[in-house]
C-alpha cells in the first residue's frame, strides 16, 4: 500500500478534533485512529497499531489518559517504532509544559530515530467549556485545588493550527514548540472574566486536594484517573509554567488568541448558561 494518509492518532480529542476539519479544508487525506474508528487503535492493545498505522505519511498523537502516567513513555518510543516500521516518516506529538512523564515521553519518540515535531502546550481554554469545567460554572461555582498561580491557558484552535502546520510543512520537523496563550491568569481570574461575559454571578473557590479527591471519588471516577488529576495539579500548577512563551507566533507567524475574545465567542453560545 502506497503511503498516501496523516494518521490522526486521538482525532476526536479536544485537538485532534479541530486537526482533521483543517486538514480536510486543505484537501490532504487524513484518517481517525482511535478504539471506535474503522481500523481500531487502542494504546492498550499494541497488536491494532499495525493496522491503525498502515498506508500514513506521518501521524498527530495526542495520548491517553495523559502523558504524565508511569506507562506512556514506553506507549510512545513503541508507537514511534511501530510508525517507522509501517512506512511512516514524521511524527507530531501533542506534549505538556512541565510535566515529568510529558519529557520522558519526547525523550522516548526523540530515541526512536523518526523525524518528529513536540507541540508543547498549556491547559486548553476550552477546558472551561467542554466537559466538567463547563458544567461547574454552568451551575454556578468551579471548586477547584489550584490556588493563585497563574497558568497562559492556550485556546484549542492555535494548537490544531499549530499541529497543521507542523504535518504540512517539513521545516519544523525536529523542533520544540511552546505554546501558550498571550497572558497568564488564575482560575479565580478566569471565571470571574466568564462571569462578566454571561452577565451572571459565577465564583471560584479553592478547595483541599483531599475534598477535591473525595468529590472525584464520590462521583464514581476511577482511583487511577484521581491520581493522575492530583499530579496535574500539584506539578503542573506549582508556578514552573506560569511564563508565557511565544510557540505559537513562532510556528503560525501570528499571536495566539486571547482568553477574552474566547470567553466573548463562548458565551455567545449559551454554553454557560445555568
Amino acid at each position: 500500500m502506497q503511503n498516501a494518509e496523516i494518521i490522526l492518532v486521538g482525532g476526536s480529542g479536544k485537538t485532534g478534533g479541530r486537526v482533521a476539519p483543517r486538514l480536510e479544508n486543505l484537501g490532504l487525506k487524513y484518517r481517525l485512529a482511535s478504539r471506535s474508528s474503522a481500523r481500531p487503535f487502542d494504546w492498550g492493545n499494541r497488536t491494532t497499531w499495525p493496522a491503525a498505522l498502515a498506508g500514513g505519511t506521518s501521524a498527530y498523537v495526542a495520548f491517553q489518559p495523559d502523558l504524565a502516567v508511569a506507562w506512556a513513555a514506553d506507549a510512545i518510543g513503541a508507537l514511534a517504532k511501530t510508525a517507522a516500521e509501517c512506512g511512516l516518516r514524521h511524527i507530531v506529538l501533542l506534549s505538556g509544559r512541565g510535566e515529568e512523564g510529558a519529557e520522558r515521553s519526547e525523550e522516548a519518540l526523540k530515541a526512536s530515530g523518526i523525524d518528529y515535531t513536540i507541540l508543547r502546550a498549556s491547559w486548553f481554554f476550552q477546558n472551561f467549556s467542554e466537559g466538567a469545567f463547563a458544567e461547574s460554572i454552568a451551575a454556578g461555582e468551579l471548586a477547584l485545588p489550584a490556588g493563585e498561580v497563574k497558568e497562559p491557558f492556550i485556546d484549542a484552535n492555535d494548537i490544531a493550527d499549530a499541529a497543521v502546520a507542523a504535518l504540512t510543512d517539513p521545516r519544523h520537523r525536529g523542533k520544540t514548540y511552546e505554546l501558550t496563550g498571550p497572558r497568564a491568569f488564575t482560575f479565580s481570574e478566569a471565571v470571574a472574566e466568564i462571569a462578566a461575559a454571561s452577565g451572571r454571578l459565577i465564583r471560584y473557590r479553592q478547595i483541599a486536594m483531599a475534598e477535591f479527591k473525595a468529590v472525584l471519588s464520590s462521583g464514581g471516577m476511577p482511583e487511577e484517573a484521581i491520581d493522575l488529576l492530583e499530579e496535574l495539579f500539584s506539578q503542573v500548577l506549582d508556578g514552573r509554567n506560569s511564563r508565557v512563551m511565544h510557540g505559537v507566533t513562532e510556528i503560525l507567524g501570528r499571536p495566539p488568541k486571547d482568553f477574552g475574545q474566547y470567553v466573548r465567542e463562548a458565551a455567545a453560545t449559551g454554553v454557560w448558561r445555568a
